[in-house]
């Protein structure tokens, strides 16, 4: 279902307009923010071996009637949280749906009431306790991350039906991240360095744990969506240098492609702890097919929450966003992979 190729379709795509889905946050409505071409949302990944069934929003509303469906992790999940209320929000009539958040922002619930459904994401871009868990400021250059500390987060977590998990991003400081050991509210705090691939495996087999003494596995579907790529060094795939995703309107034909941003040491981390794992975790592996979409990024057309210098302007590579991915696009289609492996696992 993962290994696959992107053909046009005019025809299906996009599944919604960017201006009818009041929900997406303005970092990610390129079009609103003068992208001048479309191109980026007529795409529909094509796996080799099966058709993906089409997403079917009343089966899935129908699937979340009485439960909650709940999205963890950082910005990018949240992305593809938007875009999920996206493909589902336009079957509930105006005053049958709401959005609300909690806890400072941590928390954003999306009602539909009529299904007495929630569709939630939760802020914690680590998965474990960490100095980034403010949902709002949370730009700090300098990360800790709390050893073992799921269940500040994991308490917010309890009682959801399909929980989809996200955390790879935020670990991508350098070759090393920093582990507390102790309590962030110690006076002395006992700070060790260990490598991104250990901290990394540490918090997955804490997710693990944390997942099968909480969840019921006749009751609870438990998704972890892989790395989302980026497309920041244009001499990946062999571009113009000092070129990033900015102009960018095509796609990566080598099937074989992968990025520079993408670390594999991480990817066999995920494939060892997972595959122990005693409870069954499905896992939607996004980042082949993601990676050659160097079109679908937000790039420069979003919302900037400082201005911008004359000197950016000048060079528009300089500020281009290459990590987040306008809605609708790329994203929808994660979507569609989740909703395929929800209803034929």
């Amino acid at each position: 279902m993962f290994s696959g190729r992107w053909v046009r379709d005019e025809l299906t795509r996009p599944h919604y307009d960017e201006s009818e889905c009041p929900y997406i946050q303005p970092q990610l409505t390129c079009q609103e923010h003068g992208r001048p071409d479309r191109e980026y949302q007529k795409w529909r990944w094509q796996p080799h071996a099966c058709d993906l069934p089409s997403f079917n929003a009343t089966l899935m509303l129908e699937t979340l009637r009485g439960k909650r469906m709940m999205f963890v992790g950082d910005s990018l999940n949240r992305g593809q949280y938007v875009s999920m209320i996206c493909l589902l929000h336009r079957l509930l009539p105006k005053d049958g749906k709401s959005m609300k958040t909690y806890n400072n922002d941590a928390l954003t619930v999306f009602r539909a009431k009529d299904y007495n459904a929630t569709i939630e994401f939760y802020w914690a871009p680590f998965l474990l306790e960490s100095n980034s868990d403010n949902a709002i400021v949370h730009r700090i250059s300098d990360r800790i991350v709390r050893k073992g500390s799921i269940n500040k987060h994991g308490k917010h977590w309890k009682g959801v039906d399909i929980l989809v998990f996200n955390s790879y991003l935020w670990w991508m400081t350098g070759l090393e991240m920093k582990i507390l050991k102790g309590s962030f509210e110690d006076e002395e705090k006992e700070i060790m360095v260990v490598s991104t691939e250990d901290a990394y495996r540490m918090a997955m087999r804490t997710l693990l744990r944390w997942v099968r003494k909480n969840m019921d596995r006749k009751k609870t579907r438990v998704f972890f969506t892989s790395m989302s790529p980026t497309h920041a060094k244009s001499i990946d795939w062999a571009g113009e240098p000092g070129e990033n995703c900015y102009n960018q309107t095509t796609l990566i034909e080598d099937p074989n492609y992968w990025g520079s941003d993408s670390r594999k040491s991480i990817m066999k981390v995920i494939g060892e702890v997972f595959s122990k794992s005693k409870f069954p975790i499905t896992f939607l592996n996004i980042t082949q097919l993601s990676s050659y979409r160097k079109d679908a990024h937000t790039s420069i057309y979003k919302k900037q929450w400082n201005p911008l210098t004359p000197e950016q302007l000048a060079n528009p590579v300089s500020y281009a966003d290459c990590v987040h991915w306008c809605l609708p696009g790329l994203q929808d289609t994660w979507n569609e992979l989740l909703f395929a492996k929800l209803f034929y696992p």
